[in-house]
């Protein structure tokens, strides 16, 4: 059985602030953190903008991953960020 984890960023409205996730399925888990469905980080932040994602097909993977990104600076988040999305836009809606 295959399955597909993503690793994900996300920002506020202003992108100011950055998240970094892992789920199995993208999009139930921005729609959650958009209607704040979830306590913590990105409730409190106003975090609602998918800006980045990755998938892996390994969950042992993507949690690496994810710990990765976690771990770098923010410059290496946003270089990320702008490789596959120069523009900021919110991902969400093309999912």
């Amino acid at each position: 059985m295959s399955n597909t984890y993503f690793v994900y960023i996300m920002t506020n409205r202003w992108n100011t602030v950055l998240y970094t996730g892992v789920t199995n399925n993208l999009k139930r888990r921005v729609y959650e953190h958009r209607e704040k469905l979830v306590e913590g980080f990105t409730k409190k932040y106003n975090v609602t903008k998918l800006v980045y994602f990755e998938t892996c097909e390994d969950v042992n993977v993507a949690i690496a991953r994810e710990k990765q990104i976690k771990g770098g600076s923010r410059q290496k988040k946003l270089d990320l960020i702008l490789q596959m999305n120069p523009e900021w836009l919110d991902l969400y809606e093309n999912l």
